[in-house]
């Protein structure tokens, strides 16, 4: 307890239970730090909770209604498939619960002190958190700021009622019939695919010329191909301009070029990006903290704000909003406060979408390259003509590995297909330690297996693949 207004005092306080905050304060603690994190809603942040985990179970959810329901390709004959939405929201959310129960379980054994609140800076060395319960005030040595973004709110689609942003998504109480998107990016995708998988009636609008558009062009077609196989409408080009909602449902007026169009569904899901929590009652002003005029908190390579026992990491940074670079400069901060050398290094950063077929990619396009003039070699190989691929009925997709042309150092590794979120992982390694294609495809892959693509696709850029020919 507080005794009047006086200050407690802590280590180390991470803003944030995010996957970038419990892991700074995991290893804040590991290394000898007394640490308390706080954030105001829940354990596991926007990723475990509203964000990555829950979408990736109702996306498995949907797989597996389609597998059932396309059992025949296998010669299994079965009854109709029937979807129980409310046991499958129990699932997600039963998967929620226990990887949060865990987090939380971490923080406990790692001696992290944790509380449910806010946090208002009163200057650079310290903050009160507060809930409606208390509000204990903190002299700290050093803090990190994980705090995280938000679902940008257009006004013109405010949230509310038929017009939902990614979070409310998540928890539909039942599988609408029509759905539009508003937005073709990794989460518009995702979730809308995933909705169709269930038999909803969907269409993505978007503004540019292809959804996907953080990928290469190559990767985007095939999944917008098997969008369109799904009863999924894909408008490219399009500007939303409004929405009219009633009590059943919601009317999206867009435009395309000169054209005015109209589109009624259930539900409205916008998801046209994130935005940073660095605005309300933090007070980053009070402790002096810089940021960019896009609500970014400028730091350095030890993820060091402009006041040097001020950290900050995760979406509230410069970078792709992605949980896994959070993590991994949540370790960066940690160590940089207890003394150790540690500086973020971003070589590479994978970049995932769980589509249908998945896309994953790291270090730089084929059209990257080109721009900025590097003498390259491609090397691509298909799923279609890989034996494990061909039995579990996945032949969609390839693998593209981008290397230089003298040294056959890979610059970068890009795959559309069925486990390409788990594929990437080893060309991520490969070009972290600076592998080139001979050391790929000298490296024996098990057989049969999916990743023996990666082995071919390097190959052909050897010039000597087996398991295709060279024109």
């Amino acid at each position: 307890m507080v005794v009047g207004d006086a200050s407690l005092d802590i280590d180390t306080l991470v803003i944030g239970a995010g996957p970038g905050g419990y892991v700074a304060a995991i290893r804040a603690a590991q290394l000898g730090q007394n640490v308390l994190v706080v954030d105001k809603e829940y354990v596991g942040g926007v990723c475990l909770n509203v964000g990555c985990i829950p979408s990736k179970a109702l996306i498995s959810a949907a797989h597996q209604f389609e597998s059932v329901s396309h059992a025949s390709t296998f010669g299994i004959e079965v009854g109709e498939a029937k979807v129980d939405f409310s046991k499958v929201q129990e699932f997600k959310n039963g998967i929620v619960k226990k990887l949060t129960g865990g987090v939380a379980s971490l923080l406990k054994a790692n001696k992290v002190q944790y509380f449910q609140g806010e946090v208002m800076f009163i200057n650079e060395n310290e903050a009160r958190v507060f809930n409606d319960q208390e509000a204990p005030r903190y002299r700290f040595k050093n803090c990190i700021i994980a705090t995280g973004s938000r679902p940008i709110e257009l006004k013109a689609f405010p949230y509310g009622k038929r017009i939902v942003s990614s979070t409310g998504a998540l928890s539909l109480p039942e599988i609408p019939k029509s759905l539009v998107v508003i937005g073709g990016g990794y989460i518009g995708i995702e979730l809308g695919q995933m909705y169709s998988k269930f038999g909803t009636k969907v269409t993505v609008i978007e503004g540019s010329d292809s959804i996907l558009p953080g990928f290469d062009k190559d990767m985007s077609s095939i999944v917008a191909k098997k969008l369109k196989s799904t009863n999924v409408d894909i408008v490219t080009g399009a500007q939303a301009k409004s929405a009219e909602q009633t009590d059943n449902d919601v009317t999206i007026t867009y435009t395309v070029g000169d054209k005015e169009e109209k589109v009624t569904a259930d539900y409205l899901l916008v998801t046209v990006g994130r935005r940073p929590n660095t605005d309300g009652e933090l007070g980053l002003d009070l402790a002096g903290v810089k940021m960019t005029d896009r609500g970014l908190v400028e730091v350095d390579a030890q993820c060091r704000t402009n006041v040097p026992h001020i950290y900050a990491i995760g979406d509230i940074t410069a970078g792709p909003a992605l949980a896994h670079k959070a993590m991994y400069e949540g370790r960066v901060a940690a160590e940089a406060i207890s003394g150790l050398t540690s500086v973020v290094d971003y070589k590479c950063v994978p970049a995932v979408c769980f589509s249908d077929p998945e896309c994953a990619s790291v270090g730089i396009s084929e059209k990257e390259a080109k721009d900025q003039g590097l003498n390259i070699k491609v090397g691509k190989f298909p799923f279609a003509i890989n034996g494990r691929a061909m039995s579990l009925n996945a032949n969609e997709g390839f693998v593209k590995l981008i290397s230089d042309a003298e040294s056959g150092l890979l610059l970068g590794a890009h795959i559309v297909g069925l486990e390409a979120s788990n594929m990437i992982a080893e060309l991520a390694l490969a070009i972290e330690m600076g592998a080139t294609l001979e050391d790929i495809a000298l490296t024996i892959h098990a057989h049969p297996t999916l990743g023996e693509i990666v082995l071919d696709a390097a190959e052909v850029a050897l010039g000597h693949p087996i398991h295709t020919f060279v024109k």
